[in-house]
């Protein structure tokens, strides 16, 4: 949750977006409802935002760069391949944060997705730029597959759809990077 009262940033409207995304689907992406929500007026959604779309495609750009870009960055400060997979991997699986909906936003966003052909393209985009991070990743790692990086988004994007516990689904994406022949770094 937000912070109650004060000025509310443009970042504590889109948290609050993702939140209603994850909980109560697209149709509570408005004005009022996460006004309600972080405790303050629309106003100050009007504020940070020109119209409920320009929000939304603010709300689709913040997901691109928190759920790739930044990570990238991270990882990319190791300098040993199958240490950044493995990274990479226990990360995609495990990370949940509740100030932008847990592990329901994604799956929300991908349902969103085939309603809206803006989310769609977002999605699809999103999509890309992750498998060819992954395909790259996993030929520098030397995994035999070529569709190793391919396999590992599916089950990625599965697992977050089941919505289970962060250990199970660590160590099912450990046991892939195994079964798909990851050497030990």
């Amino acid at each position: 949750m937000t912070k109650p009262s004060g000025r509310q940033t443009a970042d504590d409207w889109i948290q609050a977006g993702f939140r209603a995304l994850a909980t109560r689907g697209p149709s509570a992406l408005k004005a009022e409802a996460l006004a309600r929500e972080i405790g303050t007026t629309k106003g100050s959604f009007y504020w940070h935002f020109a119209d409920l779309a320009d929000f939304k495609a603010r709300l689709l750009a913040h997901w691109e760069a928190r759920a790739f870009d930044e990570i990238v960055d991270k990882l990319e400060t190791t300098p040993d391949p199958v240490q950044r997979l493995r990274q990479l991997c226990i990360l995609a699986v495990s990370f949940r944060d509740p100030a932008y909906g847990s592990s329901a936003a994604e799956p929300a966003l991908r349902a969103w997705a085939r309603e809206d052909g803006n989310v769609a393209e977002a999605v699809r985009r999103m999509d890309q730029r992750r498998l060819a991070y992954l395909d790259s990743l996993c030929r520098s790692c030397g995994l035999r597959r070529d569709d190793a990086g391919t396999i590992l988004y599916a089950v990625f994007v599965g697992l977050e759809n089941m919505d289970g516990e962060p250990e199970i689904a660590t160590q099912t994406i450990l046991g892939l990077l195994d079964a798909l022949g990851l050497p030990d770094s």
